[in-house]
């Protein structure tokens, strides 16, 4: 009886509801028509149905607003250490200057400033480097 109620009503057998009113007629009922006949009487009906409560995800994003629940912890993803990042850096473009110190393209006074440079993180990357020995001309040739 309650799977044709919810062939009627087009929901699940879970949200139909029966009046305590309508068990005694129950019995009689054998036809859709006899169930329609009920759920017109208001003897049978469908429950509302249940959505998902956002009160929870109100007051996360209110903390969020508010800069809280964004630490590490909270993040998805791979996680990008600046350390080992600044380290790969600094060792690309070190490299680079003792590569050009060996080939005596930069003076040793030059070559220590270069460095201190690097190692107070003037130059973003190594190409930045590169650009800015071209432009101040720092060695007799571009270097590439």
């Amino acid at each position: 009886m309650k799977r044709l109620a919810a062939d009627i009503l087009g929901v699940g057998v879970s949200r139909v509801k029966i009046s305590p009113e309508a068990i005694d007629r129950l019995d009689e009922v054998v036809t859709k028509d006899d169930v329609r006949a009920l759920i017109n009487e208001g003897l049978i009906w469908a429950e509302p149905e249940k959505g998902v409560s956002r009160a929870r995800w109100r007051v996360r994003h209110k903390k969020k607003k508010q800069g809280r629940r964004r630490g590490p912890g909270s993040r998805e993803g791979r996680r990008t250490d600046e350390e080992e990042a600044w380290k790969n850096k600094v060792r690309a473009m070190r490299r680079f200057l003792n590569t050009l110190k060996r080939q005596g393209k930069l003076e040793p006074a030059v070559w220590r400033q270069l460095y201190r440079m690097v190692k107070g993180n003037y130059f973003r990357d190594l190409g930045h480097l590169k650009t800015y020995i071209n432009e101040h001309k720092l060695t007799k040739e571009p270097v590439r």
